[in-house]
Protein backbone atom coordinates (compact mmCIF):
# COMPACT_ATOMS: atom_id res chain seq x y z
CA UNK A 1 0.00 0.00 0.00
CA UNK A 2 2.77 2.50 0.57
CA UNK A 3 3.20 2.37 -2.99
CA UNK A 4 0.04 2.79 -4.01
CA UNK A 5 0.04 5.43 -1.25
CA UNK A 6 3.03 7.68 -2.72
CA UNK A 7 1.20 7.20 -6.35
CA UNK A 8 -2.59 7.66 -5.58
CA UNK A 9 -2.44 10.00 -2.96
CA UNK A 10 1.06 11.84 -3.06
CA UNK A 11 1.72 12.34 -6.58
CA UNK A 12 -1.66 12.77 -7.24
CA UNK A 13 -1.88 15.24 -5.27
CA UNK A 14 0.27 17.62 -7.46
CA UNK A 15 -2.14 18.09 -10.24
CA UNK A 16 -5.59 17.61 -8.40
CA UNK A 17 -6.26 17.80 -4.43
CA UNK A 18 -6.69 14.40 -2.94
CA UNK A 19 -8.87 13.77 0.32
CA UNK A 20 -7.82 10.90 2.58
CA UNK A 21 -10.30 8.77 4.77
CA UNK A 22 -8.86 6.62 7.04
CA UNK A 23 -11.57 4.63 8.92
CA UNK A 24 -11.93 0.69 9.69
CA UNK A 25 -15.20 -1.29 9.38
CA UNK A 26 -16.02 -2.17 12.92
CA UNK A 27 -16.20 1.86 13.35
CA UNK A 28 -19.85 3.44 13.93
CA UNK A 29 -18.71 6.83 13.42
CA UNK A 30 -17.05 5.76 9.89
CA UNK A 31 -19.87 3.95 8.50
CA UNK A 32 -22.09 7.51 9.09
CA UNK A 33 -19.49 9.49 7.63
CA UNK A 34 -18.43 7.16 4.29
CA UNK A 35 -21.44 7.48 2.71
CA UNK A 36 -21.65 11.39 2.73
CA UNK A 37 -17.71 11.94 1.65
CA UNK A 38 -18.40 9.62 -1.09
CA UNK A 39 -21.32 11.66 -2.32
CA UNK A 40 -19.40 15.03 -1.73
CA UNK A 41 -16.58 13.64 -3.99
CA UNK A 42 -19.22 12.35 -6.73
CA UNK A 43 -20.59 15.99 -6.75
CA UNK A 44 -17.60 17.78 -6.81
CA UNK A 45 -17.40 17.66 -10.53
CA UNK A 46 -13.41 15.89 -9.95
CA UNK A 47 -12.49 19.16 -8.18
CA UNK A 48 -10.96 16.46 -5.82
CA UNK A 49 -10.08 12.88 -5.47
CA UNK A 50 -11.22 10.67 -2.18
CA UNK A 51 -9.30 7.43 -1.66
CA UNK A 52 -10.24 5.70 1.80
CA UNK A 53 -7.87 3.76 3.59
CA UNK A 54 -8.70 1.12 5.90
CA UNK A 55 -6.82 2.08 9.14
CA UNK A 56 -6.73 -1.79 10.39
CA UNK A 57 -5.23 -2.74 7.22
CA UNK A 58 -2.70 -0.56 6.79
CA UNK A 59 -1.52 0.69 10.51
CA UNK A 60 2.17 1.99 9.09
CA UNK A 61 0.00 4.45 7.40
CA UNK A 62 -1.39 5.37 10.23
CA UNK A 63 1.53 5.82 11.98
CA UNK A 64 2.65 8.02 9.72
CA UNK A 65 0.19 10.10 9.07
CA UNK A 66 -0.51 10.41 13.06
CA UNK A 67 -3.94 9.29 13.21
CA UNK A 68 -5.04 9.22 16.72
CA UNK A 69 -8.63 8.49 16.20
CA UNK A 70 -10.90 7.31 13.02
CA UNK A 71 -12.35 8.40 10.91
CA UNK A 72 -10.02 10.59 10.37
CA UNK A 73 -9.99 12.91 7.22
CA UNK A 74 -6.56 14.61 5.65
CA UNK A 75 -6.64 16.51 2.44
CA UNK A 76 -3.67 16.56 0.76
CA UNK A 77 -2.36 19.24 -1.98
CA UNK A 78 1.20 19.06 -3.39
CA UNK A 79 2.01 16.12 -1.22
CA UNK A 80 1.45 17.22 1.67
CA UNK A 81 -1.53 17.37 4.14
CA UNK A 82 -2.96 21.05 3.76
CA UNK A 83 -5.90 20.34 6.36
CA UNK A 84 -7.19 17.42 8.73
CA UNK A 85 -9.98 16.90 10.64
CA UNK A 86 -11.57 13.71 13.46
CA UNK A 87 -15.19 12.32 13.39
CA UNK A 88 -17.89 12.34 11.51
CA UNK A 89 -19.44 15.75 10.78
CA UNK A 90 -22.06 16.39 9.45
CA UNK A 91 -22.58 17.47 5.38
CA UNK A 92 -22.33 20.91 5.90
CA UNK A 93 -19.42 21.16 8.05
CA UNK A 94 -17.40 19.03 5.81
CA UNK A 95 -18.78 21.19 3.04
CA UNK A 96 -17.37 24.02 4.75
CA UNK A 97 -14.38 22.70 5.43
CA UNK A 98 -13.30 21.90 2.26
CA UNK A 99 -14.18 25.09 0.95
CA UNK A 100 -12.31 26.56 3.54
CA UNK A 101 -8.77 24.38 2.40
CA UNK A 102 -9.36 23.38 -1.21
CA UNK A 103 -7.02 25.56 -3.21
CA UNK A 104 -9.06 27.82 -5.28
Amino acid sequence: MADKFQTEVLDKSHDKPVVVDFWAPWCGPCRVLGPTIEKLARVSGGAWRLVKINADAHPALTRRYGVRGIPAVKLFVDGAVAAEFTGALPEPEIRRWLDAHLPA
